[in-house]
């Protein structure tokens, strides 16, 4: 299809998209780039007026009018929420008298999931409308004098597409756990060495003898269930980046229109809830989300955000545990170093120079880094 028979558009939302259109291009693998999380963003006032993140999904369309690939993406007026931090670049490009700010970002909001950003359906529609679609998204700071386009968490095997158009590729670092075709957690726990398996056991045995433990999703998702994880969100959003960004209408919308991937597993105390960890489910991947506790429980936050998520991915049949951004403390609980990839389009020129050289430079780091976090691994050496 030649580039001239197609149409490039900015939308106001993925809520004004038609469900079926965009779930067709997004693929049932990742929960978080569907119509109804995307939506549902928008709807619960999560993202829009006031939050720094206006919806702005580019699509392209062939001359039938029918979309044929689509960016999620967003104005954002600062940086927040986006787990790949590039402040830096910001204050660096002002201070030389440019603005930074807006900018167009190709992402799930609040979200440091790794996801396909280029929604193009089948395989055969990356090779057709990627490169059109990058090209529609450059267009789009160009002629709106935006400093450029960052896309988040890509699906490794977008990385290629990214780079074939000539947008720079960033490297950080999370701990994801792979399945090993473990039959139940006490055959992950063969796998580890002798220390590392004894003390797993012990603190799951500490967290599990002082609460009871239930796993909760689809119709089990009541308002009661959200009212009682709102304020674990609450107390975990306020002690790390203050006000939280998900409204509480936006749980609400999630288990009314997603509630089959959200698996809510929740602690309780003399019949009542003190504590909770939030994980979507995807067709590979079980996404760890949000965690909060209302008491202080020695080992619970493990026991509910990691190990309780290694037992639902091998009961699921998943292949892998994806636990969010950072936290060098999952690499002793069995989640290994991996690497995720941004890519970036700079539209000044002297601005792209300087942020390639510091990614060669940030690169050789993480390889480091990664390097050393795998040699400390708690699993029984080859």
């Amino acid at each position: 299809m030649a580039d001239f028979e197609l149409t490039a558009r900015i939308h106001g939302g993925v809520a004004g998209i038609d469900a079926g259109e965009w779930d067709r291009l997004a693929g049932a693998d990742n929960p978080f780039v569907s119509h109804a999380f995307l939506s549902a963003m928008e709807d619960s006032g999560s993202v829009g007026p006031g939050t720094g993140w206006q919806a702005a999904p580019v699509t392209i369309a062939d001359d039938s009018g029918t979309i044929q690939a689509a960016l999620p993406s967003y104005l954002k007026m600062h940086s927040r929420g986006e787990y790949v931090f590039d402040q830096g670049w910001a204050d660096a490009y002002e201070r030389a008298g440019g603005r930074y700010y807006p900018k167009l970002q190709i992402a799930v909001p609040f979200t440091p999931a790794t996801g396909p950003r280029l929604l193009c359906g089948e395989r055969e529609g990356e090779e057709a409308f990627a490169a059109p679609l990058l090209r529609a998204a450059e267009q789009v700071c160009l002629e709106h004098g935006l400093s450029g386009a960052h896309a988040t968490f890509i699906a490794p095997e977008q990385e290629a597409l990214f780079k074939a158009a000539g947008w720079l590729i960033r490297s950080d670092l999370q701990f994801h756990w792979e399945n090993r075709g473990y039959a139940d957690f006490d055959a992950f726990l063969d796998s580890l060495a002798s220390r590392k398996r004894k003390n797993l056991r012990k603190e799951r045995a500490r967290a599990r003898e002082a609460v009871e433990i239930r796993h909760l999703t689809g119709a089990d998702l009541t308002e009661d269930v959200w009212d009682a994880f709102w304020e674990f969100y609450q107390d975990t959003g306020a002690r790390k980046w203050g006000t939280p960004y998900l409204t509480r209408e936006a749980f609400t919308l999630l288990g009314e229109r997603m509630g089959e991937k959200i698996l809510l597993i929740f602690a309780f105390l003399d019949g009542e809830p003190v504590a909770g960890a939030m994980n979507v489910i995807g067709e590979t991947t079980l996404f760890g989300r949000y965690w909060g506790c209302r008491m202080d429980i020695p080992f619970l936050h493990f026991e509910l955000c990691y190990y309780q998520a290694i037992d639902a991915a091998i009961a699921r049949g998943l292949s892998r545990v994806e636990a969010g951004a950072q936290g060098g403390h999952k690499l002793a609980r069995g989640y290994a170093p991996v690497q995720t990839r941004s890519a970036h389009f700079i539209a000044d020129p002297g601005l792209r120079e300087a942020v390639a050289e510091f990614l060669e430079r940030e690169a050789q780091g993480i390889d480091a880094e990664q390097n050393f976090l795998e040699a400390r691994t708690p699993f029984k050496n080859p």
